[in-house]
């Protein structure tokens, strides 16, 4: 579940950052995804 999250935010930070459309909002969810992607790797 959380690679399915982290695949498609990367995808739509892709598209984004070429397209330069709602970089902000993008690059907080992607910030977001890597703390909790780092959280469950530290807790597992």
């Amino acid at each position: 579940m959380i690679w399915t999250i982290i695949g498609i935010l990367l995808l739509i930070w892709i598209i984004g950052f070429l397209l330069d459309f709602a970089g902000g909002i993008i690059h907080i969810l992607l910030v977001i995804a890597l703390i909790v992607f780092i959280y469950k790797m530290i807790k597992r």
